[in-house]
């Protein structure tokens, strides 16, 4: 049973692992947007399918996928990669499904954080982005994941970069664009970071 947390991974004594550190699994979304995977997304399933099997040879596969996609999903990819009917807008897993934290006894918890298509209203890539959204936390749900609710705040998960030992690095590009956190501050936006991912140090690229 998943469970919504009130408190702060750091002050939990949770932190963002390392890139590099062993890890339980991978999730993928298969792909099926028209507006990003042209002619029914037939090469892109046929390329994600492989970097799937890729993976699946050292740990676990995870293929988000809708019910318009989920027998194409079936019919090409093998049986121990697992598939779980959770919606989406778009393909990108990255960016939409939960930051994992681990705790010093390798007990795992995740970080929900709210995305906006890279930029909302105001320079986001596409005008609905709901399901992409809602994906982290389904995800936790459905998995038994218990989890840190970070929305209002908008973060990819494509934006950070940690080295496991308290230094993050992200992009002034990202962080401080008008579309994601303009009411922040540069320095409130770096204690939001600290507080959910346990890092001393920021860099900012």
């Amino acid at each position: 049973m998943s469970v919504k947390l009130t408190s702060f991974p750091a002050e939990d004594g949770f932190r963002m692992p390392g890139e590099f550190e062993p890890h339980h699994g991978c999730i993928m979304i298969w792909p099926e947007r028209p507006g990003s995977w042209n002619y029914g997304a037939v090469n892109a399933r046929k390329a994600f399918c492989e970097i799937a099997k890729a993976i699946s040879e050292s740990e676990k596969v995870y293929m988000l996928v809708s019910d318009s996609s989920v027998d194409s999903a079936r019919a090409m990819l093998p049986s121990n990669i697992t598939l779980q009917f959770i919606a989406s807008n778009d393909a990108w897993a990255r960016d939409t499904a939960p930051t994992f934290v681990c705790g010093a006894d390798g007990s795992v918890r995740a970080v929900d954080w709210q995305f906006n298509a890279w930029g909302g209203k105001y320079d986001g890539l596409y005008s609905h982005w709901e399901k992409d959204d809602a994906l982290a936390k389904e995800f936790c749900i459905k998995n038994g994941y218990d989890f840190y609710d970070a929305h209002p705040f908008v973060l990819e998960g494509g934006a950070i970069h940690s080295d496991g030992q308290g230094t993050l690095i992200t992009t002034e590009s990202c962080l401080l664009s008008r579309g994601r956190n303009p009411k922040l501050s540069k320095c409130l936006i770096e204690d939001t970071l600290k507080k959910y991912l346990n890092v001393k140090k920021i860099i900012w690229l």
